[in-house]
């Protein structure tokens, strides 16, 4: 009989979920491997069947899912697959979801009020994730609500490159769309060379609850070229409203620069009809033809993805991607 190895080979497999196969697919084509196959289907009532045609015994399984619309279905598809890992004897499973589900309800704004950030960790864990990769979270803290190690990747670079690249000789301002995001906003303005900063501080009547009643721009925007950063668009009222602030107070010329373009309901029309000259976003959520419009640049996280899957199967430094030292 032939002697065996003391040390078993190290498999990476990749699983994509049904959301947006086609980032799963780029993924794979910077890794040079493939999609691993699989059977997934609902039933007749809406329950969601998945089973993997490859053995995935003892792999170190990624499985990708972008959680847009209908976000609970794309959820729950995810933790079935997860589960199915951790059935079939998966020696380690990272859960990639460029887009975290619920990262808005992550505190208790009033009384009686879930904390569904902390909700959906909970449920990963059950579920068998030993891992959980993200881009751009809400808020940092949600980092904590899972226990076990978690890669938050930042969009901030690929985003910067393009702006620097294509404005890099004018005038520019990083403008927050409101003081929340200030320090966020500074980490931009350095990797411009040090441009300016500015926010859109909104004053509240106390009276009026949830109503904005005035803003007023804070910072240098006269004549220069304003870059209006967030980590979301959802249905474009906040962004559009800064961009037009900004206008009035005499920018030059205004670009929005999100990483998750969520773009529910109205938000394609008011982006569309804006000020802003252009309106650049990532593929953490699939931007599908309907969403699609003419300001609109969608600039690719599967790069960032692939090289961070490779640094976690390889054991090496996640954070290396973004600071250059280990």
């Amino acid at each position: 009989m032939a002697s065996i190895s003391g040390t078993p080979k190290k498999s990476l497999m990749l699983f994509s979920g049904r959301a947006h196969p086609e980032l799963a697919e780029e993924v794979a084509k910077y890794l040079d491997i493939s999609v691993v196959p699989q059977a997934a289907y609902e039933f007749a009532n809406g329950e969601i069947f998945v089973r993997f045609e490859e053995s995935v015994r003892g792999c170190d399984a990624f499985v990708v899912q972008c959680h847009t619309a209908p976000i609970n279905q794309w959820v729950m598809e995810q933790l079935i697959m997860v589960d199915a890992l951790k059935r079939a004897s998966a020696k380690r499973i990272t859960v990639i979801m460029p887009f975290y589900p619920y990262a808005r309800q992550d505190k208790k704004h009033r009384g009686r009020e879930p904390i569904s950030a902390r909700l959906i960790a909970d449920l990963f864990k059950t579920a068998g994730a030993d891992r959980i990769m993200t881009v751009d979270l809400h808020t940092a803290q949600i980092q904590g609500f899972f226990d076990g190690p978690v890669d938050h990747l930042w969009a901030m670079a690929l985003l910067a490159d393009h702006v620097r690249d294509k404005y890099g000789s004018e005038p520019l301002t990083v403008v927050s769309p409101d003081s929340g995001r200030t320090k966020l906003a500074e980490k931009w303005a350095d990797m411009l060379d040090g441009c300016p900063i500015a926010f859109i501080h909104k004053t509240r009547d106390p009276l009026k609850p949830n109503e904005v009643v005035a803003n007023r721009v804070v910072g240098e925007v006269r004549d220069r070229l304003c870059v209006v950063i967030d980590d979301m668009v959802d249905t474009g009222g906040t962004i559009v409203k800064a961009v037009e602030q900004l206008v009035e107070a005499g920018a030059k010329g205004v670009i929005v620069a999100a990483t998750h373009g969520v773009l529910s309901g109205p938000a394609v029309e008011r982006l569309q009809n804006s000020s802003a000259q252009e309106v650049v976003l990532t593929n953490t959520l699939p931007i599908t033809k309907d969403k699609q419009f003419d300001k609109l640049t969608v600039l690719s996280i599967a790069p960032l993805l692939a090289q961070a899957i490779q640094q976690v199967f390889e054991d090496g430094s996640v954070t290396s991607l973004f600071d250059g030292n280990a």
